[in-house]
């Protein structure tokens, strides 16, 4: 049984490659390949990023009349992922590196383009030394300048971190915790204070209030029609009103007992008549204890009599 994969090919003695038949091909036709983004692009149409090393089934084909040193360049056609619109790109021998043509823009094509000019100025550089040692003598004191800069900046550089590297993180951190509750105790004080100024005012004016309350113990009666609210009646004290028109009655029918001098005018002492009277007499002196005795009995008569009305009142008013 012959092998599946022969390596080696059987060539009858009268093979004449010459007489193989070739192809007439186009020299711009095109060749379909895989191949990866050469670097960051965005499309034109639609905006799409486009990053590097993505990959793409691309046309190919080589670019007439453009070669470098007699080699070839390559146009690749590929297609947007979002639009599907075509984007093209070519080689770039000279630079090693590939150009964009048609359908999208080259991302950081900035840093690109800062790199060829340092290139060139560098490269002009080269030629202008070549041919003055002036101007090298010249170039040579800039770049010692440049470095003694760049030299002093460095410097300065590590003195502030040395700065930075010496302070106490830990120290710092501590002052601001002192400082943050010194002003919190300091505002609990201030606090305090407030407090105990509210206190004192509410104080005084319950004093002053006491006080004009003991200065004018009567008030004035409150006019009904004034009362604003409903509920102000229940507010009021109804003691002095039921007293009152009871008072008035009594005082009209009675009249007032209220003091001692008018209590003791009920009483009616006859010293002068016990004088005129004669002490061995046995009876102007039994008279006398009777008529002493009936007077004395009738004041207390009317004392109690006064002391059960009052009594009377003040268990009503209850």
């Amino acid at each position: 049984m012959s092998e599946r994969k022969v390596l080696n090919k059987y060539y009858p003695p009268d093979f004449d490659p010459a007489k193989i038949p070739k192809l007439k091909l186009p020299k711009d036709r095109q060749y379909v390949v895989r191949l990866m983004a050469p670097f960051n692009m965005r499309c034109k149409t639609c905006g799409e990023y486009i990053y590097k090393g993505k990959k793409f089934n691309a046309r190919k084909e080589t670019v007439q009349n453009e070669s470098y040193l007699g080699l070839p360049i390559f146009r690749f056609y590929i297609k947007c992922t979002r639009c599907l619109a075509e984007i093209t790109f070519k080689t770039d021998p000279e630079n090693t590196d590939y150009t964009m043509e048609h359908g999208a823009t080259r991302n950081f094509q900035a840093e690109k383009l800062l790199e060829e000019e340092e290139k060139r100025m560098q490269k002009e550089r080269e030629e202008e030394e070549l041919n003055n040692p002036m101007k090298v003598l010249e170039n040579r004191t800039k770049d010692s300048k440049l470095e003694m800069e760049v030299l002093e900046n460095l410097q300065e550089l590590k003195e502030l971190n040395q700065r930075q590297a010496n302070v106490d993180f830990e120290a710092m951190l501590k002052q601001y915790k002192e400082l943050e509750e010194e002003q919190r105790r300091r505002e609990q004080e201030e606090d305090e204070q407030e407090m105990k100024a509210m206190l004192e005012q509410a104080q005084n004016r319950r004093l002053l209030e006491d006080s004009d309350s003991d200065e004018e113990p009567t008030k004035a009666r409150p006019n009904p029609t004034a009362q604003s609210k409903p509920t102000d009646i229940l507010q009021e004290d109804p003691q002095p009103q039921s007293k009152r028109p009871r008072m008035e009655s009594w005082e009209r029918s009675v009249g007032k007992l209220s003091t001692k001098a008018q209590l003791a005018g009920l009483v009616a002492r006859r010293k002068e008549k016990e004088k005129e009277k004669a002490d061995p007499a046995l009876e102007n002196g039994m008279e006398t204890r009777g008529t002493t005795a009936s007077t004395a009995a009738a004041a207390t008569s009317s004392l109690g009599l006064l002391g059960a009305y009052s009594d009377s009142e003040d268990s009503a008013s209850d």
